[in-house]
């Protein structure tokens, strides 16, 4: 059993970089994909970035060029670095992990932190 823990979420201006972690328990975490979603308000939830267990990553069309997923398996924890944010991308955002690999299905996905809200102004 994988459990997760965001953190670093926050309120920023538009332009600014927030650094969300998602730390996990569990011996399988390094083996594991995980993944960052969003949900914002009123709207679906949707994935934004997707990181295998050797690193590789895919990333939404709204992502791309401003997020940057990784993970440290020796610490057993995600990150998902954001530029340039957006008023757009505010949202409660979740990681959430899987032993496989589906891309950006967010329905693929067995396991899943609390959530940390992530809010942009212009």
């Amino acid at each position: 059993q994988v459990q997760l823990v965001e953190s670093g979420g926050g309120s920023v201006q538009a332009g600014g970089s927030l650094r969300l972690s998602c730390a996990a328990s569990g011996d399988l975490f390094s083996t594991y994909s995980m993944g960052g979603f969003r949900q914002p308000p009123g709207k679906e939830r949707e994935a934004v970035a997707i990181i295998d267990g050797d690193s590789n990553a895919e990333y939404s069309e709204s992502a791309k060029g401003r997020f940057t997923i990784s993970r440290d398996n020796a610490k057993n924890v995600g990150y998902l670095q954001m530029n340039n944010l957006k008023p757009d991308d505010t949202a409660m955002y979740y990681c959430a992990s899987g032993p496989f690999y589906s891309g950006l299905a967010v329905g693929a996905y067995d396991h899943w932190g609390q959530g940390t809200q992530v809010t942009v102004s212009s």
